[in-house]
């Protein structure tokens, strides 16, 4: 029989062999790259570069690295949702029937995803960006916003100086993310049993209604574990964006190793929030998909 993925796990004497040896492991190679790189750690810079406080109120807020990864959220969290309603879009077309909807579907999966993500952000923010924003009037917008309407926008999207760029981010990340989701979603479409189409059909619901009710709920909660898997590979991809001068978690952690000089402190800080930001939300899931089987026993 195999175990339940959902019983409480036992910590025994493997586990705490593994992690000793992991725990030894990780110090041997602390000491190795010390020897060897004969650098000198300084972590003093760290508490100034994640926070500082407001000279008029004398409150904490967030300073460079802890503003960089806001961002990395904000933009991560925006073309997620783009990318969803695009690539459902496009995985309902890779369904149907019909030829165009299908080719259409095809030739935009084909393209994304045979273009590396580094050429794909170029392309787009010198050819495609650089033409749309301007004629979107994107920064007249942004200026001329109501005080309270810039408050609203700085915690959506940031500063208003630099929405052109944030948006272009965006819209780079999710277009290259839907391709993939485009084939989640299919995929989930293509799991429903055909029986349970034919039944729907015979009961006398019409296409639109057998999608709606049928096909698509038990989609979604099919593409559901590995959508949440992609928003995780999302986070992590975001820090390509940092080329066109997005001001996101890696582009200001270039930034703070270059004026600080502490090149491989900053990286490991970055690493750092990279990680707990990804394996928080990995967690989340997790216990998200095991609620979501839980009801469907029931």
């Amino acid at each position: 029989m195999y175990p339940d993925p959902d019983s409480p796990r036992r910590f025994g004497i493997l586990d705490a062999v593994l992690i000793a040896l992991t725990g030894a492991a990780a110090v041997y190679v602390w000491f190795r790259v010390s020897d060897v790189l004969a650098y000198r750690w300084d972590w003093g810079f760290l508490p100034q570069v994640l926070v500082r406080r407001d000279p008029g109120s004398g409150w904490l807020e967030p300073n460079l690295l802890t503003e960089g990864l806001l961002t990395t959220i904000r933009i991560s969290a925006w073309a997620m949702v783009l990318a969803s309603a695009l690539g459902l879009v496009l995985g309902v077309m890779a369904t149907l029937p019909r030829l165009l909807p299908r080719l259409t579907a095809r030739a935009y999966v084909g393209l994304i995803r045979n273009i590396p993500p580094l050429v794909f952000v170029f392309v787009f923010y010198f050819f495609i960006s650089s033409q749309i924003m301007p004629a979107l009037q994107v920064d007249v917008w942004a200026r001329e916003l109501s005080a309270s309407g810039r408050a609203v926008m700085a915690v959506l999207l940031g500063p208003a100086d630099l929405l052109e760029n944030l948006i272009t981010g965006i819209l780079c990340l999710a277009m290259f993310e839907a391709a993939y989701i485009c084939e989640i979603v299919r995929a989930g479409i293509r799991a429903v049993p055909h029986s349970q189409t034919e039944a729907a059909r015979a009961l006398g619901l019409r296409p639109v209604q057998v999608f709606r009710l049928i096909v698509l709920p038990q989609a979604l909660r099919t593409v559901t574990p590995p959508l949440a898997n992609q928003f995780i590979m999302l986070i992590k991809t975001s820090s390509i964006v940092s080329l066109i001068s997005v001001q996101e978690l890696t582009f200001i952690g270039t930034e703070v190793a270059v004026s600080t000089g502490r090149r491989f402190e900053t990286w490991i800080v970055v690493a750092a929030m990279y990680f707990v930001l990804c394996y928080a939300l990995a967690r989340l899931f997790a216990r998200m998909e095991v609620r979501m089987r839980r009801r469907q026993g029931h």
